[in-house]
């Protein structure tokens, strides 16, 4: 077991907070540098993303009137808080997996919720019409992703018969990746569509509509608040391809630099998948939305289940 000083250490610092949080923001500036080249622009520079936090961190946060003043500064902290312990779980599961606990699968998957969820009700609280507007769509975008999601993590532990994800990795690395199965492949291809939701980009981006609702639920957002926003979801934006990394494609090895290499590998081949997928659909309505989750994802993620059950 770690003590105090190690799991401070592990959840501030490495793997957890400032860690992901670095990583997540240069992943941001790739995201928005491959956009402008798509759209026949120069792009920002590499440290925008950085500076914009930096910014952000000195101005003023605006509190609507009559807003629930916990709430609206409550919720976001929360979402940054489950995010970065989600990222510190995943790094220790795979570097250490005799540190995994029963049902350890289970405690990310509800964390992994906390983002949504707290951007739904920090913008319920706001009391802006349009940010209630964005949070009714983001909720309803959730009911529909979190099915086909879930049924494509249990796959995977179908194939484990196991529900620690230290197992998982540890089986991974004798028995070969599970993405190298039929039920593996279909598996991902899901659950990277659902991500591609969780991170509210583009076919999904239906609640922060710019062009429809004037951003949705950060509309009311300012200074530190949207500071923290941006920083959950460059987060995000990192430990989620970590999550498939970990489930999917053998998890990390990071005793070696050619363990080192692969991951890093990995982890910019699922990147560039979600911005390709980003700059090359157009934003669904919320009903075209569900329908997709709901009937061809759902489906994929059954058959998938399916393969699994019977050693495929």
């Amino acid at each position: 077991m770690f003590d105090i000083l190690e799991v401070l250490f592990l959840y501030l610092v490495f793997p957890g907070f400032l860690f992901s949080a670095v990583v997540g923001l240069l992943s941001c500036w790739v995201d928005r540098k491959v956009t402008a080249k798509v759209q026949w622009r120069v792009g920002p520079p590499m440290l925008q993303p950085f500076i914009d936090i930096i910014k952000l961190l000195g101005k003023e946060v605006i509190l609507p009137r009559g807003a629930y003043k916990f709430s609206f500064f409550f919720f976001p902290l929360l979402g940054l808080a489950g995010i970065t312990l989600v990222s510190t779980m995943l790094w220790i599961f795979n570097v250490f997996p005799d540190k995994t606990f029963i049902g350890d699968l289970i405690v990310v998957l509800y964390l992994l919720m906390l983002p949504p969820l707290s951007l739904i009700l920090a913008g319920f609280a706001s009391k802006n019409p349009l940010a209630t507007l964005g949070a009714s769509r983001e909720m309803k975008l959730m009911l529909s992703y979190e099915l086909p999601f879930i049924l494509a993590i249990f796959t995977i532990v179908a194939k484990s018969h196991s529900l620690l994800m230290g197992n998982m990795v540890t089986v991974q690395s004798t028995q070969g990746m599970y993405l190298l199965s039929a039920s593996g492949i279909i598996a991902f291809i899901v659950a990277l569509i659902c991500i591609q939701a969780k991170l509210g980009f583009v076919p999904f981006d239906i609640a922060d509509a710019e062009q429809e609702i004037a951003g949705g639920i950060i509309i009311e957002f300012s200074g530190a608040l949207l500071a923290i926003y941006k920083l959950t979801k460059a987060i995000m934006l990192f430990v989620l391809p970590v999550f498939l990394i970990t489930l999917f494609l053998g998890g990390i090895n990071v005793f070696t630099l050619w363990g080192i290499a692969q991951f890093i590998l990995k982890y910019v081949i699922i990147l560039t998948l979600i911005v390709v997928i980003k700059n090359t659909n157009p934003r669904l309505r919320i009903d075209q939305a569900l329908r997709f989750f709901w009937g061809k994802v759902t489906v994929l993620a059954v058959i998938a289940m399916v393969l699994a059950l019977v050693g495929w």
